[in-house]
């Protein structure tokens, strides 16, 4: 997932649609589709209520919990397998941690996994098959470092690229951290972390140990520091090495290794470009080819039953099937009531997975009125609660929007924050950013993911010291007849869009051996 209050009011129109859809009795494939449909304007996908699942029963081959990327894509390759299968959303909307917000000018803006790059090659076949489009990520003029209470704007297409220009000894300091870590990571196995040679030595420390041992020129650590709560929305002192070393050797694919530099480019790497419609269509094309498969409103509450035959209940409806695919953060997942229970190993997996701290704040403006000023709407930042950003400006340029993450000790430290404080600390960032015009948007909008109820946070759940060698081989082994899907059990681009697709494919081929 890329770099994310509440989701604005639903669109009229769709309020008066399903409606109708009601009166009619029409079927949930017609719900879902004309919903992919409106999409496209920017409206967040919205189901049938649960009332209208009151009850019901079904029986199928494949029950999928969860109707993000990787839920939807395991049903996909099921049905396609010529299995039986029924995908339970707990949300009125599929997508899980990709969703499109409604702007108040009628646009909309991506409020959570926004970006794809190169390598990240399972997202982009999905979204050709679907007829999904990208267009680039405005990179165009200056990027903008404050830092120390100074904004200096500079130039991304010279020698340093868009390292930011701090002191010598500090740039040639990170040259020398970013190769090692590189070189590091080459030597972690993307499907088996936990077996590189020094994978216990490396996980028993943090990154933010490892910095203080090799960055040792304070403004090469600060670029380490944004750059790593811009990636996992956690702290380096949060972090294992080994899972630091492993998410870089995963920013590639099956032919070209993962580079540090990968995840964090704007040009060339993870955030190189956006989706046409936002990235939400991509979620809701596949739903909506799934039709009637996808039930919303059904969040999971319990699965019982081993072997050849599962119970999952969820609000409104029981599913009885032969296989379970767990499409779920596992800090989400250990919240289903399991019966037989789950083996110790892996409950105590997702007891040691915290999901990241964030949420996406976008101003929107009349115009990207710091295009004019050469801008191109990016910062790295070492003050305030918003300390990174992007222009996220519909592709003709037609308004502005500037996003803003909120990320980490920032995000937790605004927990009891009302939204309206929450936009006051974000403008007078945008201001010493980008000067007093960000002080008037004419519209604002806030997605916490943190106090989102079947997210709990984001973009990934990430791994502390000690998780991957002792719990890390439990991430994708099936418990009988329930697997395990989701961006964080994937081998490559995990805690990405690229990697919840990768997991459904993997997850796919699984249950149907298995069937």
């Amino acid at each position: 997932m890329a770099r994310m209050a509440r989701t604005p009011s639903i669109d009229p129109l769709l309020q008066r649609r399903m409606h109708v859809a009601r009166e009619r009795n029409l079927s949930r494939r017609a719900m879902i589709g004309g919903a992919a449909a409106t999409a496209a304007a920017g409206v967040t996908a919205i189901g049938a209520s649960p009332a209208q699942a009151a009850d019901r029963t079904a029986t199928v081959d494949v029950a999928v919990v969860g109707g993000g990327l990787a839920g939807l894509t395991a049903a996909r390759d099921i049905a396609a397998g010529g299995k039986s299968v029924l995908v339970l959303e707990a949300r009125d909307r599929v997508g899980g941690r990709v969703v499109n917000l409604r702007l108040p000018n009628g646009g909309y803006s991506e409020g959570g996994g926004e970006f794809i790059g190169p390598t990240q090659d399972r997202i982009k076949a999905l979204a050709d098959s679907l007829g999904v489009a990208t267009f680039p990520t405005y990179n165009t003029g200056k990027n903008v470092l404050y830092k120390d209470g100074k904004r200096t704007p500079y130039a991304t297409d010279g020698l340093l690229g868009s390292v930011p220009p701090i002191d010598l000894a500090g740039l040639a300091n990170a040259a020398a951290v970013q190769a090692l870590l590189d070189d590091m990571a080459k030597k972690v196995p993307v499907n088996a972390p936990w077996t590189a040679p020094k994978a216990a030595e490396w996980d028993a420390q943090t990154l933010e140990s490892w910095l203080r041992a090799n960055a040792v020129i304070p403004s090469a650590k600060f670029l380490f520091d944004v750059a790593c709560t811009s990636i996992f929305s956690a702290e380096p002192r949060e972090l294992s090495l080994l899972y630091v070393l492993f998410y870089i050797a995963a920013a590639g694919n099956e032919t070209t290794p993962g580079t540090f530099e990968r995840l964090t480019e704007t040009a060339d790497g993870a955030q190189a470009n956006r989706f046409v419609g936002g990235s939400q269509q991509v979620p809701l094309k596949l739903a909506a080819s799934l039709g009637d498969k996808v039930v919303l409103g059904a969040p999971v509450r319990r699965i019982t039953g081993s072997g050849g035959g599962l119970t999952v209940t969820a609000d409104g409806i029981s599913v009885s099937a032969r296989r379970v695919v767990v499409a779920l953060p596992p800090p989400l997942a250990a919240r289903i009531d399991f019966d037989p229970l789950l083996p110790a190993l892996r409950d105590q997996l997702a007891q040691h997975l915290p999901m990241g701290a964030i949420g996406k704040a976008i101003a929107v403006y009349d115009t990207p009125f710091w295009r004019a000023d050469g801008l191109n709407g990016q910062v790295v930042s070492d003050a305030g609660v918003v300390r990174s950003t992007f222009d996220n400006s519909p592709q003709d340029g037609s308004y502005g929007a500037l996003m803003g993450f909120i990320e980490s000790d920032e995000m937790r430290a605004l927990d009891g924050a009302s939204e309206a404080e929450v936009k006051a600390a974000v403008l007078k960032d945008y201001v010493a950013y980008f000067g007093a015009k960000a002080a008037a948007p004419t519209g604002f909008v806030l997605q916490r993911w943190d106090n989102e109820r079947f997210s709990r946070g984001g973009p990934v759940a990430y791994g502390p010291p000690g998780f991957l060698t002792q719990y890390g081989a439990a991430l994708r082994t099936p418990t009988g007849a329930v697997h395990w899907a989701g961006t964080e059990t994937s081998t490559y681009w995990n805690g990405y869009m690229d990697g919840a697709v990768r997991s459904g494919e993997r997850v796919a081929r699984e249950v149907l051996a298995a069937l």
